[in-house]
């Protein structure tokens, strides 16, 4: 479908989806965004659009000199990564099981941590130099090296996810989504109240909206901080996807991989829009310029997306980040039952318990119709579908 457009405050919300499905909550969101004077041109709104903290997630904001944290979101640099793998359907044993504990030994999930430094020269290149750049992040995170450290190559838990896949041609694949850990939600937090306190900020219609603006001492530190957060992301979803890799070299031996695909889904990044120089935070999507590869998640039942991004400029080339929610944690938790959740990831190899029902496929939308609502976005390269699922 092509984009809908709907009259905001001072620009106007292009959406990839029926407003109408849109709840309350997050359509007030996007008018509040959309009211915001350093918003460039539009706000543009992806098919898994649902409600979040200051922005919406699900939204793409380009912003001329200055960028808002919150429309980051708390998990900075958070993404995907998808590597396919030499391995067949029928080269996986009939159980699954052994394979995933051997998976969750090596990957730390929920709060868990490394006991040592897991990281080396084949995951990224001068780990030397970004740890030296810790020493340059605000004074508010000093104290967190050593968790940093330990949790570089860990999943963390809520939405984050690793997976083992099938393709449409029994090709196996491993799939994984997680971000900057506790290091990145520490700066977001931080550099969210401090744009809070800001006076030019006073009136704006949701204070988690604040911004800094271009040229300022707290913007400077912000886009330090910030990038610094995205790079540990990009590095933590390397070594994690390694270690994955190396379980499958010592259960198979002749496996192989090819080069992965990664790509962010809350960042900023400097781009070039209908002719002007802007500040694009995608929070909740991926960027899908002209051949970009990219990766839409469904949930941990249903399925997901390798695409091809179409360049669209309306929605500042972007796409959707996954499935997205379509209820809050704490309804699917009142609303779906352990049972629910078994019969829901039936097939595939995963926690089945109370503690991962708010993330049963039931609460999220459906991924088919999110993929078919951005048909102009992006094109599709393969869909996966789970067997093996580890979430925190």
């Amino acid at each position: 479908m092509s984009a809908t457009t709907v009259r905001g405050e001072r620009v106007d919300i292009k959406m990839w989806t029926r407003p109408e499905t849109v709840e309350d909550q997050a359509m007030g969101q996007l008018r509040n965004i959309s009211a915001l004077p350093w918003v460039f041109k539009h706000v543009a709104v992806m098919p898994d659009v649902h409600f979040g903290k200051g922005a919406t997630v699900g939204s793409v904001i380009a912003m001329r000199d200055a960028v808002s944290p919150a429309a980051v979101g708390v998990d900075i640099g958070c993404g995907m990564t998808a590597v396919r793998t030499s391995l067949r359907a029928n080269d996986l044993p009939a159980s699954l099981a052994h394979l995933r504990s051997r998976i969750e030994a090596r990957v730390p999930v929920g709060f868990g941590m490394h006991k040592a430094s897991v990281f080396n020269d084949g995951d990224a290149n001068d780990w030397d130099t970004f740890w030296r750049g810790f020493d340059q992040l605000t004074t508010a995170v000093k104290s967190k090296m050593d968790r940093a450290l330990h949790q570089m190559g860990t999943l963390g838990g809520g939405n984050h996810f690793l997976e083992v896949c099938l393709d449409e041609h029994d090709q196996v694949w491993i799939m994984l989504h997680s971000g900057s850990r506790g290091i990145g939600n520490l700066l977001a937090q931080h550099h969210i109240e401090v744009a809070r306190a800001l006076a030019h900020n006073a009136e704006l219609p949701d204070p988690d909206l604040a911004v800094f603006l271009a040229g300022t001492d707290e913007m400077r530190e912000y886009r330090h901080d910030l990038y610094w957060a995205q790079d540990y992301a990009r590095r933590n979803r390397a070594v994690m996807t390694r270690l994955v890799c190396d379980v499958l070299r010592q259960q198979f031996d002749a496996v192989t991989f090819d080069e992965p695909i990664s790509c962010h889904h809350n960042y900023v990044a400097e781009e070039h829009h209908y002719g002007e120089d802007v500040l694009v935070t995608r929070k909740g999507a991926i960027r899908a310029g002209r051949g970009d590869l990219g990766i839409i998640p469904g949930s941990m039942g249903t399925g997901s997306y390798i695409v091809r991004g179409l360049g669209n400029p309306e929605s500042f080339e972007s796409a959707s980040h996954g499935a997205g929610r379509r209820m809050s944690r704490n309804k699917a938790r009142k609303q779906f039952t352990e049972q629910d959740l078994v019969e829901q990831t039936a097939g595939v190899e995963c926690r089945k318990d109370a503690g991962v029902v708010d993330e049963i496929p039931g609460a999220y939308k459906n991924i088919d119709e999110v993929l078919n609502n951005q048909g102009d976005l992006v094109e599709v390269v393969a869909k996966l579908k789970q067997v093996l699922c580890v979430k925190g």
